[in-house]
């Protein structure tokens, strides 16, 4: 698909949203775009302020997700490895699951599908479970680490 007509705008979460391709928000850690004021960010349909808010609500929302056997959310476990948002806002959710006997592994991406369809503006919710690369506890935040006393 040639790149104009593709204009997914794709959220990378190592450890903090970010739009995709944007070097400096990888370094920073915090949520930038490449565009700015109201303007289409490459060539989408979304504003810089849309795609901000969109991204804090859905990250928001997956915070409210609880991984049942350890007392963190998921998000700052590390378990969200990427969120693709399309111009019509349907959100594409890759993540993980702490292991891949996990007890919960056909549960967790259901609660992660409702949190995020409750997202004012989001227009449906896919969730894709991955083992590549596997979880591990460098993906946790400091927040994460702080809760579980692991410092």
């Amino acid at each position: 698909m040639d790149e104009m007509t593709d204009t997914r705008d794709r959220i990378d979460l190592a450890a903090k949203p970010v739009v995709e391709g944007d070097a400096d928000a990888l370094q920073s850690g915090g949520p930038k775009s490449v565009a700015g004021g109201g303007t289409p960010v490459d060539g989408s349909a979304l504003s810089q302020e849309e795609i901000e808010q969109l991204t804090a609500d859905i990250v928001a929302a997956i915070k409210t997700v609880y991984d049942p056997e350890i007392p963190c959310d998921i998000y700052e476990l590390g378990l969200i490895y990427k969120i693709d948002v399309d111009d019509n806002r349907q959100v594409d959710v890759e993540m993980t699951l702490t292991a891949p006997g996990c007890p919960v592994a056909g549960d967790m991406p259901v609660w992660v599908e409702n949190a995020v369809n409750s997202v004012a503006g989001v227009s449906g919710t896919r969730v894709e479970l991955t083992f590549d690369p596997p979880w591990d506890m460098s993906r946790m935040s400091d927040e994460a680490r702080l809760a579980l006393n692991m410092f």
